[in-house]
């Protein structure tokens, strides 16, 4: 399976701090926010891993991350988008890279306390579909929201103004190669986008998406409340932990 890392946008909500660098270098406590995320993916065993970004400060992921090494990679690869678009938009810029394999996406601004490799191998083992990991917060109607029934997802609804659960889509999605497919048919939601959710909710209906409840603390890193969130959670316990 190959990783991919969604490190775009304006990241308006996190003005002025955004306005000379992308949201995504900047610090989270003692790294960069996108070491994060990188982290993720090899402690899951990944190891091809594509980051997609944009805006004037994309050379600067160049300059920090340079190969990957630092992570025990032996290259990253990068990929460039023009504009806004959405996730779904930017996860496109993915599909070569993909090359029909599996892929797990992760957000740029999200950081976790423990690991994801059990889901990885589990979505490893998951003859086709789609996999999400979820996490109960106390603000839902900021995140895509999981409906649950007899272990399966039902719906998910992006940022209702009353969830029917507290079950909040984190930014870790595992896909099969039909994701791109999926994006093909998108059509731009009232925000101008390509939504995520609406991947998620095709697989739904299809009957192919899993879930996980996420072990240990999860926080995205998007607005001012979270980041200072995120710095006292990492700076409190560290982040992205293997299990004893």
């Amino acid at each position: 399976m190959k990783g991919v890392i969604l490190a775009g946008g304006l990241g308006s909500r996190l003005h002025p701090l955004t306005k000379v660098t992308n949201k995504h270098l900047l610090p989270v406590y003692e790294k960069p926010m996108v070491y994060y995320p990188i982290e993720c993916l090899v402690n899951a065993g990944i190891e091809d891993i594509l980051l997609v970004t944009g805006g004037n400060s994309a050379g600067d992921f160049l300059r920090l991350l340079e190969n990957g090494t630092d992570f025990g990679l032996k290259r990253i690869h990068y990929a460039y988008q023009r504009g806004e678009g959405g996730i779904a938009a930017a996860l496109k810029l993915a599909e070569d890279f993909a090359g029909g394999e599996k892929i797990c996406v992760v957000l740029g601004d999200n950081i976790i306390e423990k690991n994801i490799r059990k889901a990885a191998e589990d979505f490893e083992a998951q003859e086709k579909g789609a996999k999400i990991l979820l996490k109960e917060v106390e603000d839902p109607h900021r995140f895509g929201v999981a409906t649950i029934q007899d272990g399966k997802v039902l719906e998910i609804e992006e940022k209702p103004k009353d969830p029917k659960t507290n079950l909040a889509v984190i930014g870790i999605y595992m896909y099969d190669p039909q994701v791109f497919e999926f994006i093909e048919e998108l059509k731009p939601s009232k925000r101008g986008e390509l939504e995520i959710t609406d991947v998620n909710n095709a697989y739904i209906r299809q009957g192919t998406m899993s879930y996980e409840v996420l072990d240990g603390w999860w926080t995205d890193a998007g607005t001012f409340d979270s980041l200072l969130r995120a710095n006292e959670m990492v700076a409190n316990g560290g982040a992205n932990k293997m299990d004893d």
